[in-house]
């Protein structure tokens, strides 16, 4: 009777456990789907980065000036503002106005992953961009940060980009760590790209990768049926029996891929010797600006605060509206979403070539 009492004891803590798993994952399930139906429901925020640049100073003038010297850097500033607002009285009075606009320059941010998934954001951000900039005048400035990805994520993110292009607002672009592949193919964009000297870029080439397991399963007598309408439809596979025709036309369409990433590069960046540099090697930010890769070598930090001095900066963000559940969930639903990524992606990568 104890053996049956503890048993069943046992038999009961496993269902609890049982139970309680499937509830978690259900219920990560539903936050996951109630997440996707509402992905697009966000709103735009503005932030003056100007205001954030004049708050630093004040701060550290506090920390460091003396007491006179506050006050007569006040006094200054007073006696100054006084002169302003006289001068544009009398020009006021004199039918002048000559006060020129000042230049306002939108800050953005991408920090791309294998599927460019920010694209959803910086789509957003664009087209919230595009309703006031002033061709010509204006100014769009990304901080760009990725090592590359898939090749309709990065095709997306970068058309996103030639908005700006065909509307004739100049785009600068700064890479502080790292736009290689896909990343570059974003970056190349740019009327002007600056990058760290330590900044990764380049690597214009294609890659695809993927395992095979038809002799593992081929050992244990278990067969595996790929059926396709179209003699292409499926030229590697995972499970079954790859032929050397499939290989090569694989490989033909990434050399076919590799083409419109080159001749993409190329029109905007016509100065580059493709043949030297389109060979998948990354350089760093030094050896890019030899090569022509880019335009200049500094941060986005030092390149936003020496245009700060005459223009007005303001950072873009689209940020998402998030529920109390979508909050509660957010950390195990996106866990579970990166682990399953890369899952996939290592498992079926020649079906989504990648640069």
């Amino acid at each position: 009777m104890e053996f049956l009492s503890q048993y069943g004891l046992f038999l009961a803590k496993t269902l609890t456990l049982v139970f309680a798993i499937l509830l978690v994952v259900a219920v990560i399930v539903m936050l996951a789907s109630k997440r996707r139906q509402h992905q697009h429901e966000g709103h735009i925020e503005v932030k003056s980065l100007n205001d954030r640049y004049e708050e630093m100073l004040q701060t550290m003038e506090d920390a460091i000036l003396d007491e006179w010297q506050i006050k007569q850097k006040i006094k200054e500033e007073k006696k100054r503002d006084k002169e302003d607002a006289k001068a544009r009285k009398k020009a006021a009075k004199e039918g002048r106005d000559d006060e020129e606009e000042r230049k306002r320059v939108y800050v953005l941010n991408f920090d791309g992953d294998m599927a460019a998934s920010e694209v959803d954001f910086l789509r957003e951000e664009i087209t919230a961009v595009l309703a006031i900039a002033r061709p010509e005048k204006d100014e769009v400035v990304l901080r760009l940060e990725s090592p590359g990805g898939m090749v309709h994520g990065y095709g997306l993110a970068a058309s996103q980009l030639e908005r700006l292009r065909r509307k004739n607002i100049p785009l600068t672009i700064c890479v502080d760590k790292v736009a290689a592949s896909g990343g570059y193919m974003m970056a190349c964009i740019a009327n002007r790209l600056v990058a760290a000297p330590f900044a990764v870029l380049g690597s214009i080439g294609v890659v695809a990768q993927m395992p095979n397991f038809h002799r593992l399963l081929k050992k244990h007598d278990i067969d595996y049926e790929v059926l396709t309408a179209g003699e292409y439809k499926r030229t590697l596979t995972v499970f079954g029996e790859n032929t050397e025709k499939g290989r090569e036309k694989f490989i033909e369409e990434l050399e076919e891929t590799h083409h419109l990433f080159k001749d993409f590069v190329a029109e905007y960046r016509p100065e580059l010797a493709l043949d030297e540099v389109a060979t998948g090697e990354i350089w760093y930010g030094r050896q890019a600006l030899a090569k022509k890769l880019v335009d200049d070598l500094m941060t986005s930090d030092e390149y936003l605060t020496e245009i700060s001095q005459n223009a007005d900066l303001f950072e873009v963000r689209y940020e998402e509206k998030k529920g109390l559940q979508e909050r509660l969930g957010q950390f195990a639903v996106e866990g579970s979403d990166r682990l399953m990524l890369r899952w996939w992606q290592r498992l079926t990568a020649p079906a989504r070539k990648g640069f």
